[in-house]
């Protein structure tokens, strides 16, 4: 039970304020001598995972693009673009993207959209021009944070009905391990109701959170 020291570190430091990336390497540490690791081998096992996954940080390689586009007037473009579309509110913008990014995700198309690729660039400065002119600091920040929120939960909640997504693999695998036989299209089949819930829920506080919004900005 020593080697769970690890979780116990993550949310210690966690409420604690300290730099996530900190607390995730300590909690590592704790967990590989709670293992029975010396410290080299811990770092072994650290170079090792950078190693094998070290086309992970290729991700890294569109910040410099999207950025080179935002300086070019890419958000600006997106908040004209909006504005161009009649009757088009903020709810109605951010309803609609919930339902597509979960509609790809359940294709398996999670990477079509994202929060640097698509967020900040580009669904964001579209939220924002959808949401009025009179549009205050503080509204201004909680649109942001609703419009990353909304790609999350798309994503989250529509990525494990395609059955071929790796949590669905990983789920069978370890059910399996485990003396539980399921194939992964019931996993899939049943991520359906969750998907539906989430999208009614999300759905509902963009509404209740689009009409303050009306009121506040008297769009």
């Amino acid at each position: 039970m020593l080697i769970l020291l690890g979780v116990a570190v993550v949310v210690a430091g966690f409420a604690a304020g300290f730099n996530p990336l900190l607390v995730v390497v300590a909690s590592a540490f704790a967990t590989g001598l709670a293992a029975g690791l010396s410290p080299v081998e811990v770092l072994e096992a650290f170079g090792k995972a950078f190693n094998d996954n070290r086309y992970v940080s290729a991700a890294w390689l569109i910040l410099p693009v999207i950025g080179m586009l935002e300086r070019a007037g890419l958000q600006e473009r997106a908040r004209d673009l909006i504005r161009g579309f009649r009757g088009m509110t903020f709810g109605r913008l951010m309803i609609g993207y919930l339902l597509l990014r979960q509609l790809t995700s359940a294709l398996g198309l999670t990477s079509i959209a994202g929060q640097t690729q698509t967020v900040r660039p580009l669904l964001a400065p579209m939220a924002e021009a959808a949401a009025g002119e009179g549009l205050g600091e503080d509204d201004r920040q909680r649109v942001r944070a609703l419009s990353a929120a909304t790609d999350n939960i798309g994503l989250f909640f529509g990525e494990d009905i395609f059955m071929a997504i790796g949590s669905i693999l990983l789920m069978v695998g370890f059910l399996d391990q485990s003396g539980v036989r399921l194939e992964p299209l019931d996993l899939s089949r049943w991520a359906i109701p969750s998907a539906i819930a989430a999208f009614a829920i999300h759905g509902a506080r963009i509404v209740i959170f689009g009409r303050g919004l009306s009121r506040r900005t008297g769009t």
